[in-house]
This record gives structure tokens, sequence and C-alpha cells, in this order.
């Protein structure tokens, strides 16, 4: 009987296996699509770590990678994909790890006020609308060396004095801070993004800037041409056109009013104002179009030139151009890394658009760097492009073609409608909205930017050391002109854009996972995919918002009523207010939201501002909250109280609470976070000395290490610059 029991269960193992073994089978020559995916998991796992890994576990992750690789090579072939795929997902957080390190820079660990100096890197506008300086080389008076910041960031309020000129070395006096937590817990990071930005203080000055030193000739060139194109396209191009159009052509955003910026978004158009792969892929195709059909004129380069490469090379060598020109942002490296894996797969005749492509682009911008998996820029981008060529894979399987002038508007309608949906719920999930009219807008402004905005843009910039751009610039205004009443008129319709509630950090994950399967794996098992999707869907259906939120400086809170979130002030920390109306999917402003602000009958929540507020809050009811952006030796008389001060506060972050029946969760934003290189920079300077130690130890790999971490902080730093 047990012989039998032992055969049956043997019976069973081997069909599983068999049935594993051909389901890995029949992925064969798809299974590279699923690259970048397990890389990126692995990125994401260390993203997710509570602890920054020591550098010795980083070093044995990195030696398990190379070993799961090198038995992948000897193993049985239905094998090799699951080693090979633990192998990438190992290095994924070795990679991240190293990245985080070699990124590191002093960041400000205290309020400063004085008197700043440095060299202007980056110009920009803050969400009040305020000129933003980036500066570095920077100098702070009383500090030391060792503890200075790298780079800061100022927004300029007031009379700004002298005008900002790239490479200019200008000084004023500015407050400075160390760069803000996330505004509730488990929300955006703004001090892990300023962390791989080498971003160590940001603040404002309310005085004139004053120069010391005029840029030298050599000095940022690149980014002094941009901003000279800038200004003579919005010299030429008058108003918002022309502050869009210094966008597009040179990446300088300091031009757009956020009104604009707002009915931009509203109507889902924001993406023409970044340099992505829209931007790319056009002025591309455009070039290759029309070095391609110039050769073909004649008759011995098409007898004798390989017209369809050269015209390839044409291409890529204006992208290149372009990615220089416009700043080398994180979205424009990204989409000249996509551009330039399809031009050269024209080169090598290979399929330039194709799924192996786009895992290639993103196996290569995910190694250059890793932190881009978190931007809501590198998700919707591949998202849409990854349902693009999907999409119109099928269609050229079963043999469906879109020819003659309908067709082509049906794959202008079908583009828009397929990439619109690819990127809708990350949108969603992301900025908390959806634009019900982005379709109708997309159509609308879409072919102009292809058909007109971009030719009339190179013909104009390669027209300008002949001053003849006068006519191919109006075009280009005109344009975009177009575009921005589209926007206007869209953002103007009733319900054009919908809140939705912030989902749980799992949520985003889920629906990727479940979207990846049904889109990459060969045969039934793809509809798999629907579980994880359904699965989000109903978490994020049945999200539980909190029901009070403390900022981390006690200067707000918020709590949750049935008429939405009310807020304690009308004014103070109306960026950390917008934030959290936005994560509840409420539509209301700051000042509305205050006018919800009552007694709670469940649990007394009170907020004293000021010294002389705190020193007449009185005792509390049972389990009263008592917030004060004092110290709580300035409320003696608040007996009774739970009191959140800024003491406490600076050591949990922003605070959540969620009632639960008779009980209270509280979730801090520290807690969340864990102990990481950019919560506490003192772990970095512990670290570094490590990997100065382990680097020493290790002598075979001593190299590798190296190459790991110093030549991606030289990428970041030309990519500023």
């Amino acid at each position: 009987m047990q012989r039998i029991v032992t055969l049956r269960s043997g019976g069973v193992f081997t069909r599983v296996q068999d049935s594993l073994r051909g389901a890995i089978l029949a992925q064969r020559g798809q299974l590279f699509h699923w690259s970048p995916i397990c890389l990126g998991i692995g990125i994401g796992s260390y993203f997710s770590l509570k602890v920054e890994p020591e550098p010795i576990t980083l070093a044995m992750l990195l030696l398990l990678s190379a070993v799961s690789a090198g038995i992948a090579i000897r193993v049985n072939i239905a094998v090799q994909p699951i080693l090979i795929g633990a192998a990438l997902i190992a290095g994924g957080v070795t990679l991240a790890g190293w990245r985080a390190q070699a990124v590191g820079a002093p960041v400000l660990g205290w309020r400063y006020y004085g008197p700043v100096e440095g060299r202007i890197v980056a110009i920009d506008r803050s969400a009040s609308d305020a000129v933003r300086l980036t500066l570095d080389r920077v100098n702070l008076d009383r500090v030391s060396p060792e503890r200075t910041p790298e780079r800061i960031r100022i927004s300029l309020h007031g009379h700004a004095g002298t005008s900002p000129v790239p490479g200019m070395v200008v000084m004023t006096t500015a407050h400075l801070s160390p760069p803000a937590g996330p505004a509730e817990p488990g929300g955006f990071d703004f001090q892990r993004h300023a962390w791989f930005l080498r971003l160590g203080a940001v603040g404002y000055a309310q005085v004139p800037l004053v120069a010391l030193e005029l840029p030298t000739p050599r000095d940022l060139r690149l980014f002094r041409w941009r901003m000279a194109l800038s200004a003579r396209l919005q010299d030429a191009i008058p108003g918002e056109a022309g502050a869009f159009a210094a966008a597009v052509a040179a990446g300088d955003r300091s031009g757009m009013g956020q009104d604009t910026l707002r009915d931009l978004r509203v109507s889902n158009l924001a993406h023409l104002l970044a340099i992505s792969g829209l931007h790319m892929g056009l002025l591309s195709g455009f070039v290759f179009a029309a070095v391609r059909l110039g050769l073909s004129l004649s008759r011995r380069a098409t007898l004798f030139w390989p017209i369809k490469t050269v015209a390839a090379v044409a291409a890529l060598c204006v992208a290149t151009g372009y990615l220089l020109l416009s700043g080398g942002s994180i979205a424009t490296e990204r989409a000249y890394v996509m551009v330039a894996v399809a031009l050269v797969a024209v080169m090598a005749q290979r399929r330039a658009i194709s799924l192996r492509a786009v895992a290639l682009a993103a196996l290569i911008v995910l190694l250059l760097r890793p932190e881009a998996l978190l931007s809501p820029g590198f998700q919707m981008s591949f998202a849409a492009t990854l349902a693009l060529v999907v999409v119109f894979g099928v269609m050229r399987e079963k043999g469906w073609r879109l020819t003659g002038w309908w067709g082509h508007v049906a794959a202008v309608v079908l583009s828009s409608a397929v990439a619109g949906a690819a990127t809708a719920p990350v949108a969603a999930a992301q900025f908390n909205q959806l634009a019900h009219y982005g379709l109708l807008a997309n159509l609308l402004s879409v072919p102009v930017m292809g058909a007109v905005i971009i030719p009339a843009a190179v013909i104009g910039v390669l027209a300008m050391p002949l001053s003849l751009e006068a006519l191919p610039l109006w075009i280009m205004g005109s344009g975009l002109e177009w575009i921005l009443a589209v926007a206007h008129w869209v953002a103007g319709l009733e319900g054009a854009r919908s809140m939705v509630p912030a989902p749980p950090p799992v949520v985003l994950p889920m629906l990727t996972m479940g979207a990846l399967i049904l889109a990459l794996w060969s045969g039934r098992g793809r509809w798999i995919g629907l579980m994880p999707i359904v699965a989000a869907a109903v978490l994020w259906v049945q999200v539980d918002r909190p029901w009070l939120l403390i900022a981390d400086t006690g200067g707000l809170v918020g709590v949750m009523t049935p008429d939405g979130r009310a807020m304690s002030r009308d004014r103070a920390q109306s960026f950390v207010a917008g934030i959290w109306l936005e994560n509840d999917g409420d539509p209301a402003d700051q000042v509305e939201a205050a006018l919800r602000w009552r007694a709670d009958a469940r649990i007394e929540v009170r907020h004293a501002t000021g010294m002389r507020a705190a020193a007449r809050a009185g005792p509390c009811r049972k389990d009263g909250i008592l917030v004060l952006n004092v110290g709580r030796d300035q409320a003696p008389d608040a007996t009774g109280c739970t009191i959140f001060d800024p003491e406490s506060l600076r050591r949990s972050g922003a605070v959540a609470i969620w009632l639960e029946g008779d009980d209270m969760r509280l979730v801090t934003a520290q807690s969340l976070r864990g102990q990481r290189y950019w919560t506490d920079p003192a772990i970095f300077r512990s670290v570094e000395m490590q990997m100065q130690e382990l680097r020493g130890r290790i002598h075979p790999n001593a190299a590798l290490l190296s190459a790991l971490a110093q030549p991606e902080a030289a990428h970041l730093n030309a990519g500023a610059h």
C-alpha cells in the first residue's frame, strides 16, 4: 500500500515537472523579454528593504548572480531560464545597492539661514511659479566642505536681482533645509529622489542674486547653448507658445505658467511638454524619412549606397544631438535609448520595433539608472510602447492591415487609444486623476506635433545660422498655439477630470505583473495574468484612507469627515495639503477643506500653532490628540493628551492613524521607509568606509566593484550638466 502511494505521488510530481518543463519550453524565443522584468524585480526588492544591505551582502549577491548564470550554461534547457532569472534578480539588488552608494553626497542635517554661493547648473520653475536654480560648487557660511551639500536647489522669491545665466557663480542669502520626507506614510519619497540627484538641500531666497563670476567660454557649454536656443525661440514665438517651443526644443520649462501646465495635465497632453519617446521618435522618423527620400532621388546613391542604413545613421546622429542639446534628462535619456535600439536594428537589417527591442531598451535604462524603475515616466513610456508593439504585432499576425487614407486615420486613433489605455492605470496610481477626454485631446494634437511642429522645428534650427528661421518658427508657433487651444478647451469641459484615491502600494506592481503576463506569455497560460489584475482592482476599490494625517513639521493636520478631509489651516503648508487631498481623490482645495474643520464627537483632535496657542491648550478628553508646531514644554496644561510635537515628528516623519473599531492603528513614514541612505546619511558614511575596506580585501573583484560604482556617478554628473 505504501509503495502504491509513493508511485502515485511520484507520478503527480512527474506530471507537474513535465508540465512546468513544457510551459518553459513553449516560451523559447520569448524568454529574453522577461530579462528586464527579472532585473526590475531585483531593483524593486532593494528599494522595498527596511534596512540598507551591508556591502558584504551585496558582494555575496553579486557572487550568487555569477554562480547562477554559470550553472545555467551547463544544466537542462528547461531549468536555464529559472537560474538566469534568479541571477538577474540577485544582480538587480546588487546593482541598485551599488548605484545608491555611488551617487551618495553630503546632505544638510539642519535648517540653515545665511550666505549661499554656488554655480548655476539648472534653471526651472517651482510649483509656486518662482524661478528655481540648482547650484553646484556650493559654499555655505561656517559649514565645513565635508558637510556641505554637493548640490542645492533654491527658489527665488521677490526681486531676482542679477538675471541667472548658466555657469554663472552667484551669491545670495537663503533659507535651506534637508530634502523633505513623504507627506504621508507610503507617499512619494522626495528624500530618496533627491539622494539620486545628489541634491543635499532645498530652500528659497528673498533677496536679490549677486553675480560673483561670469561663465567661462567652456563652462557648461551645452547648457548655455540650450538656454540661448530657448531665448531665441521665445523671442521669435511670443507668449505661451514660445515657452512651449523652448520646452520642446531645448528642455527649458522655466517659461511655462502653472495654469497652462494644469490644463495640459487635465487634458492628458502634458506628455507633449516633456522631451520623451514621442518627440525623439518623431524627430528621428522625420530625419530618417527626409534623408532616405533625398538620397533616393539620386540614381547613383540608390544603386550603390545602402541608403536605409545611411538614413538610420543620420537619424541617430540627430537624436544624439537632440539628447545633448535638451539637457539629457532621465526621460530624454530613456527615449534616446529606445530610439537608438530601433535605429541600430535598422542598420543590422532587423525589425526596428519588436518586443526584443523594447526589452533591450528597458535593460539598458535599468542598468544605467536603476532608480528609473520608480519613476512614472519610465512606467508610462514602457507601458505605452509595449502595448503598441503587442497590439500591432497581433494585427500583423492576423493579416489585418490599415491601408489608404482611412487606414492612416484609424492607425492614429488606435495608437492613441491603446497608449492611453496602457498608461491610464499608471497615471491614476501616480497622479490620482483620470483624464476623460484625453483621447480626444491627443487625436487633435499628436498629428499636429508630428506633421507640423517637429518638421518646422528641425528646419528652423538648421536655418538659424543663416537667419532664415522666421517662417518655419512661425509655422511651429502656430502648431503649438493650436495644441494650447485644445488643452484649454478640453480642460474647460465639464467632467474633464475625475480624481481617484491613491491605491495601496502593492496594487501597481500587481497590475504591472498581470499585464506583463497577458502581453508576453505564450499560450493559454497568459490568462493567469487576469488574476493579479482583478485582485489589484479589488484592493484599489476597497482602499481605506487614513482617518487622521499629521505633517512631519506639526504644521498641518487633516481629519477625514463624511464631507471629505478637513484641514486644520487654510493656507499653511499648501503643498502637503494638496498631496493629502489628491491622495484622497478629493477635488477640493485647501481653503474648502479648512471650512470642514469641526470638533469630532468620537475622538478629540486639536491643533495648536505658535507658542500662545500652545500655552492656551488645556486638558484633553479621553484619548484626545494634540498636535503642536512648537515644543511640548510650551503646553504645560495639556494633560491627558497624546501630543505630537516637532521633536517627536522629526524622528517619526509624517503620521497616519486609522480607526479600527475602538482601537487606533498608527503608522509613521519612518517605520515604512526604515534605515536607508536617504533617511539617515550617517548610514552612508559608515557603509562607505566598509566599501573601501571591502574593495581593498577583494583583489580579484576590485576592478568590477569600481566599475559598478564610479562610471555611474560620472554618468549622472554628465547628464545633469
